[in-house]
């Protein structure tokens, strides 16, 4: 909707007085996609002239139902509403729809909330970070991706980020068959099986310890090494897994189990040497409270947007520090620059801190988002300009159109040598 003159439903109407006359009149999803991968920002606007917020919502691989949720479902819920009841707003389109959770409603909401917080901060004149209660820290100490064929190709990339200034490395290697995840691909060891390009877990649980054996006597002795298994092991495959790493120090292993299995992460967390983070799949603020209150992770890892945005990742971040877990904030490539804003602001204000994984934009996305955080010498800062500092060029955006997923093709082919679909 973006009638300027737009009146609210009385149903949606606000339910008190608001304390200065500035409403909502807009609410639009935009996708764009400068590094190839589809983004969505939504953006508030106000009767106030040049008063804006903008939002991360993006769901990469569902960016066209995020769209429509947004702008055909919860506009009309804040049309005519004053921008300052943010909890009131994201509760508002939480409940609307009687069926909750799940991550294109989710990331509906953190559009929306987050663009909320870019406003009430551009309209007091402070970054967002400063709402939250400004910095416990500088700046957030960030990891970044290596990976290769081989041990060596994947040493000889983690050379490259240390030179640059990192001390946290997540390290990935190629595992054979369409299903590898996190480096490049290479041929099956199976192509006389029932499915030819068949990826298994016990190939990869053969090579990775191999991996970081190699990387450990490679690398500065300080560096901090990390690895995603992207939830594809048993529990107990992921003990075995944990403690054959133990003599490697790993920072943390990521993702051990399917959401499936979550349930059995407290017993392996309990019998892991190795600290886990998991969350990154969680899509709704009760999953990611279950993480972190029954002891199953030692780094909640959510996605904020598919958790609802900013506000409720406030509350896990509460909730870690109070029982002893770090956040490691989801950070890749499909998350879109307001996105990442977001998680530095977390970053900075929380004492559960641990990690942030970072991602290093291109300058077509900084051309698309001017402002877009750059990551110097392994550290991000959050913008000290109102609200995110982050602005959207529409044109610029415009150039760069969005297209489906290619990760539907890429999951159908996530099989094991027999045939059978493996978790992607």
């Amino acid at each position: 909707m973006t009638d300027d003159t737009a009146q609210p439903h009385p149903a949606f109407a606000a339910p008190w007085a608001s304390r200065e006359d500035v409403r909502i009149t807009s609410v639009r999803a935009i996708a764009t996609a400068p590094d190839g991968t589809a983004l969505v920002v939504v953006r508030i606007d106000t009767n106030v002239p040049g008063l804006y917020g903008l939002g991360c919502a993006t769901f990469t691989q569902r960016w066209k139902a995020v769209k429509t949720f947004v702008e055909e479902h919860l506009a009309r819920l804040l049309i005519g509403r004053y921008p300052g009841d943010i909890n009131d707003l994201v509760r508002l389109a939480a409940f609307s729809g009687y069926w909750r959770g799940g991550p294109v409603t989710n990331n509906a909401i953190s559009g929306i909330d987050q663009a909320l917080w870019d406003i009430a901060g551009k309209r007091a004149g402070l970054p967002v970070y400063e709402l939250l209660g400004g910095k416990v820290r500088a700046a957030a100490d960030t990891y970044l991706h290596a990976s290769g064929r081989t041990p060596s190709e994947a040493i000889d990339h983690a050379h490259e980020l240390v030179a640059q200034g990192l001390r946290h490395i997540r390290l990935q290697i190629s595992t054979p068959g369409g299903g590898g995840y996190g480096a490049p691909a290479v041929p099956t060891e199976y192509p006389d099986a029932p499915y030819g390009n068949g990826w298994s877990a016990r190939d990869y649980l053969r090579r990775t310890p191999a991996l970081f054996e190699a990387a450990r006597s490679a690398l500065p002795y300080h560096i901090e090494l990390l690895h995603d298994v992207h939830s594809r092991l048993t529990p107990k495959d992921a003990v075995w897994l944990a403690r054959a790493l133990e003599p490697y120090r790993l920072f943390f292993l990521e993702d051990v189990l399917p959401p499936e299995h979550w349930d059995r992460l407290p017993e392996v967390r309990a019998a892991s040497p190795v600290p886990i983070a998991v969350g990154e799949l969680t899509t709704s603020l009760t999953d990611a409270v279950r993480l972190v209150r029954d002891g199953g992770v030692d780094f909640i890892r959510c996605h904020v947007s598919d958790i609802g945005g900013l506000t409720p990742a406030r509350k896990i971040a509460d909730l870690a520090e109070l029982t002893g877990v770090k956040t490691a904030w989801h950070g890749p490539g499909d998350t879109s620059p307001i996105g990442a804003a977001a998680n530095v602001a977390l970053d900075v204000t929380s004492a559960a801190f641990g990690i942030q994984e970072g991602h290093v934009y291109s300058e077509a996305t900084h051309e698309v988002f001017p402002g877009t955080l750059r990551i110097i010498d392994g550290w991000l800062t959050p913008n000290d300009a109102p609200g995110w500092g982050i602005d959207l060029d529409e044109a610029a955006a415009a150039r760069h159109p969005a297209d489906l997923s290619g990760h539907d093709e890429w999951a159908a082919g996530v099989r094991r040598p027999d045939g059978a679909l493996e978790a992607p």
